[in-house]
């Protein structure tokens, strides 16, 4: 078992003691606004590309519009969803995943199975390692990066990441967490998705 791998089981496992009272309270909100099912789950590639099902708490309504297509994002977003989005609270449920080892508390984030085709080589670079609940990018500028910056971040991680390294991105997340720092690309939810880049010189 390698430092990290020992490192991420320690730090989750008492990470999801300490904030139960947190992770009980969110829980009841999003039962009491959205009903069940309480967590959104959802197929992300891990490290070398191998298919996993992310946990968090759900954020958006079901809402269709009158065409049957699910709304946009922005607009089935609820109020206990942005809440727990700018907080990151949303997120808690995935020191489950690190405790699996599907997940680390810090690598590149786990994006969706249909960006898999769009990524160049050196982009595809970023699931050499476990992904994180939070990542070099996301103390970087989280959703204010473009996606080019954010693959750019992931593989210089994939490249130098140490234990220290860790340490250093978690106390500055939690930092970025108090700040509610780069939370949304402008006009989004989120980000846009990603539809490919053009190929790049030197990669």
């Amino acid at each position: 078992m390698t430092t990290k791998r020992l490192f991420d089981i320690v730090a989750s496992a008492a990470g999801i003691v300490a904030i139960s009272p947190i992770l009980l309270a969110a829980a009841a909100g999003v039962r009491l606004t959205l009903g069940s099912p309480v967590l959104f789950r959802q197929t992300r590639p891990g490290m070398d590309e191998e298919p996993f099902t992310i946990y968090k708490f759900r954020t958006m309504s079901d809402e269709h519009g009158p065409d049957g297509q699910l709304l946009p994002d922005e607009q089935r977003l609820t109020r206990i969803g942005k809440l727990l989005r700018s907080t990151s609270i949303d997120e808690l449920p995935e020191l489950f995943n690190v405790l699996k080892g599907e997940m680390s508390l810090v690598g590149p984030r786990p994006l969706l199975m249909e960006y898999l085709p769009r990524y160049d080589e050196f982009q595809a670079r970023r699931h050499e390692v476990r992904p994180g609940i939070t990542g070099l990018a996301q103390v970087s500028g989280r959703n204010e990066l473009s996606w080019d910056e954010k693959f750019e971040l992931d593989v210089w991680y994939v490249d130098n990441h140490s234990l220290w390294l860790d340490i250093k991105i978690l106390f500055r997340t939690l930092w970025k967490v108090i700040r509610r720092d780069g939370i949304s690309s402008e006009g989004h939810a989120t980000m846009p998705r990603f539809r490919g880049t053009t190929p790049r010189q030197g990669h």
